[in-house]
């Protein structure tokens, strides 16, 4: 880098640079960024990019509006006693030194947490300490660094409306441009030859030379930048042959009207960044239309218990809701180990809120009634009644299960179709465009051009890139219409690789809402029965949710001390009494023997009471959906419970299923893990309740959902239970979305080798190259688009 480069942004100093620490800076500014970065140990900010930085503005008073607590609590998604997160969207965020420099900023400032960077959406995730900063604070921390937000409370969310409107402004300045360009064009293409064309033409040579600058500089500039950083990365992005392109038609075309030699290609430049912008703007409608007709995560399907006065006014009854259906004013009722999904006061019961979905801390908190509770929040101590303050905002909990602080990173190892294909398809298509340019120099140097800008533009695998989001994000919309609720689009190719499936057997191949129950031993006394039915009240276990559901009403009281241990079972206790619900061990019962149904048994206060017998009902075709799956599949059955179902399971399925029953959940994980070491690709199907490392551990975890409010962020798929039948229908269009896929790249092709033929004889002229490229990227949409819905049609599913 020469003295007269800024050392931390990279502009021209122009002679006037400062000098400090034997390096040259342009500004004040820049130089005060570097001292920050250096004397909090952050030099290597530098290392991972030369001449990273921005230049930060002057923002004296510009954020006082972040004072006023009505105005920052719009930016605000969490906020506590001593904690606070905020996403802010940082448009100049665009290398490997941003993500670092900002995933550091608890270097710069001790007050933050943590912060995370989404680099696709270009936003950070700040958490900080409420007592030792503001987030007026942290947005002036980030200005200075060169970072400024950009914040509007109107539209700031990830700056979208912005990105369009820059879009927009770019295609109007491309078609105006075009358009003047062609007008001035006319004399010469009709060859005329008159008085004024002789007086005139360098005028008309010299506007469209002005009219193309804007178009170059501005509309396309998002191409070279692309094309620059992937380069920078040592990448051949899409975008290197379009800028390519775009460079050489300039260029030209300037030394035509310089030396007098023609009138160039200012027509061609012109049309070919209008139809490319065109084209991208078709696409971002058109995906926006199919992908997001509704976005495909509000569908997702948690809910919640919500209690309804009785007519006499005394009593609640419950009713399950779906949390986008949650009022302002609601009385709900969550359970141990439920989320909290609306902001809200807490009426009724001892809470220990465990906020470690949305900050990353494990510690609980104790609340009382009459404080407020946030979205998020996990109750970890019996049951609890809340009322809710706002109604749902489904985008902020649906992050929670993205969050990358509890993602285990299931993508190490898996490339998508789409980038195995396309690192390869850069790298012909220059070079065929280098070979032609090359034999027909020798040949014709005029066409040698022209061949050149062709084969660049005709070749734009823009159409390849498009076939795989559109193909998969319109099959995220199908699958969510037909109740299975997917974390992103990568999961549907990850679902056709797989070859071993492992279903859980409680709540899973179970269902809890049709079981016949019969008790069996000393018959409990009002108020042993009234704490056992408190104590399931609390609890999310399917065995629990169906007990509840036949004993008799009693009334609802508060437990003293509420605990659930995970495989084992729930105890409870109010005043001095005690009771035990759960496996023999855990109740204290250790001689009882098995029997071929699940059984739940019960003690109070010690004593040992009898047992709950479950005679399971299986979910509807189950014999036939495993007969389907396992044709394709290695199946297993990994339950919990003891051996009592094995002749029944045997009788029912495949004959070679394996079933393993006494599996605790460390069990179940262990047992994925040797079958992923063996090689063998993983789904875990199970409930999400005792199976959350299982799917954590497993190439795709999906939980069946029986309308409750339990939420695990170790799956990837949520599949309402309703739709069991269905699950060898969506593992078949998986694999018949990954064939359409692979089809739409063959059509790709065949479009690049058309059109490369005429591009390499030159017979394409770059405009109609300019042409031919979006129809041939629209083409493609719509080809994915209706095979994807023939598949939707065709297995059953609803579009």
């Amino acid at each position: 880098m020469i003295e007269s480069t800024c050392y931390h942004c990279g502009n021209d100093c122009d002679g006037l640079g400062i000098t400090y620490d034997q390096k040259t800076f342009c500004c004040n500014g820049c130089k005060t960024v570097y001292d920050i970065f250096s004397s909090n140990n952050l030099d290597c900010y530098y290392d991972l990019q030369s001449a990273p930085g921005n230049i930060p503005k002057e923002i004296e008073k510009k954020y006082d509006y972040l004072d006023a607590s009505s105005i920052a609590e719009r930016l605000i998604e969490f906020s506590d006693d001593t904690t606070v997160i905020s996403t802010l969207y940082i448009p100049d965020i665009h290398c490997s030194s941003c993500i670092w420099v900002l995933e550091n900023l608890h270097k710069l400032e001790p007050s933050i947490i943590n912060s995370q960077v989404n680099f696709l959406k270009k936003t950070v995730r700040i958490t900080f300490n409420k007592e030792k900063s503001s987030l007026k604070k942290v947005v002036i921390l980030l200005n200075s660094i060169g970072y400024e937000p950009y914040i509007s409370l109107d539209d700031y969310s990830e700056g979208k409306k912005k990105n369009v409107r820059s879009l927009i402004y770019k295609l109007g300045i491309a078609g105006f441009a075009f358009g003047n360009v062609m007008f001035l064009s006319f004399p010469e293409y009709f060859e005329v030859s008159e008085y004024w064309l002789e007086q005139y033409k360098q005028v008309f040579r010299w506007l469209m030379f002005a009219f193309s600058l804007p178009v170059v500089f501005y509309a396309a500039k998002d191409y070279f930048i692309s094309a620059y950083k992937g380069l920078k990365s040592k990448i051949l992005n899409i975008d290197v042959p379009i800028a390519l392109g775009i460079a050489v038609l300039f260029l030209r075309s300037t030394s035509e009207i310089i030396f007098d030699l023609g009138t160039g290609f200012f027509d061609s430049l012109t049309g070919l960044v209008f139809f490319l912008l065109l084209g991208k703007f078709f696409q971002q409608k058109t995906y926006s239309f199919l992908s997001f007709e509704r976005d495909y995560k509000s569908y997702f399907p948690i809910a919640v218990t919500r209690l309804v006065h009785t007519k006499n006014n005394k009593k609640y009854t419950e009713e399950g809701i779906q949390v986008y259906d949650i009022k302002e004013g609601d009385r709900l009722l969550i359970r141990n180990g439920e989320l909290i999904p609306v902001d809200a006061i807490l009426i009724k019961g001892e809470a220990r809120i465990d906020y470690s979905f949305v900050t990353g801390e494990s510690e609980s908190v104790p609340k009382r009634s009459g404080d407020k509770l946030f979205a998020g929040g996990k109750q970890l101590y019996g049951a609890i009644e809340i009322e809710a303050t706002k109604t749902i905002e489904q985008s902020y909990l649906t992050s929670l299960w993205s969050n990358d602080v509890f993602k285990k990173d299931k993508s190490i190892g898996f490339t998508n179709l789409t980038d195995t294909v396309s690192k390869y398809f850069t790298v012909i298509i220059l070079s065929i465009a280098i070979i032609t340019t090359v034999f027909w120099f020798f040949i014709d140097i005029n066409k040698a051009i022209n061949v050149f800008t062709a084969v660049l533009i005709i070749a734009c695998p823009c159409a390849l890139a498009l076939a795989r989001p559109f193909a998969l994000g319109n099959m995220l919309r199908i699958f969510g219409k037909n109740k299975f609720y997917l974390k992103n689009a990568d999961v549907i190719e990850q679902l056709a690789q797989m070859d071993s499936i492992i279903f859980d057997k409680t709540g899973t191949i179970t269902t809890n809402t049709e079981s016949n129950i019969e008790y069996q031993g000393i018959e409990l006394t009002s108020e042993e029965e009234s704490l056992l039915k408190n104590s399931l009240r609390a609890s999310n276990h399917p065995l629990s949710r169906a007990l509840y559901k036949i004993l008799e009403d009693h009334d609802i009281y508060t437990l003293d001390e509420y605990q659930e241990h995970i495989g084992k079972g729930i105890e409870g206790k109010i005043d001095e009494s005690t009771i035990k619900i759960g496996s023999s061990n855990f109740v204290g019962n250790n001689q009882f023997s098995e029997t071929q149904n699940t059984n739940v048994h019960v003690s109070a206060n010690d004593e040992y009471k009898g047992r709950y017998i479950f005679h399971n009902q299986y979910r509807k075709n189950i014999r036939n959906v495993f007969d389907i799956l396992n044709s394709g599949y290695k199946l297993s059955i990994l339950s919990g419970d003891n051996e009592g179902e094995r002749e029944h399971l045997e009788q029912t399925l495949p004959e070679n299923t394996v079933l393993l029953f006494n599996q605790k959940p460390d069990d179940k994980l262990d047992h994925i893990k040797s079958l992923q070491e063996l090689g063998q690709k993983v789904i875990m199907i199970g409930d999400g309740l005792n199976d959350a490392g299982a799917l954590a551990q497993s190439n795709v975890g999906i939980a069946i959902s029986e309308n409750v409010n339990v939420f695990s962020p170790a799956c990837d798929a949520i599949l309402d239970a309703s739709q069991f039948d269905k699950i060898p229908q969506y593992l078949m269009i998986s694999k018949k979305t990954m064939r359409v896929i692979k089809s739409s790249f063959i059509l790709s092709f065949l479009y690049n080798i058309i059109g490369l033929y005429f591009a390499v004889t030159g017979q394409l002229s770059p405009i109609v190259a300019a042409i031919l490229m979006p129809l041939s990227s629209i083409s493609v949409i719509i080809y994915v688009t209706i095979l994807t819905n023939y598949i939707g049609r065709k297995i059953k599913l609803k579009e």
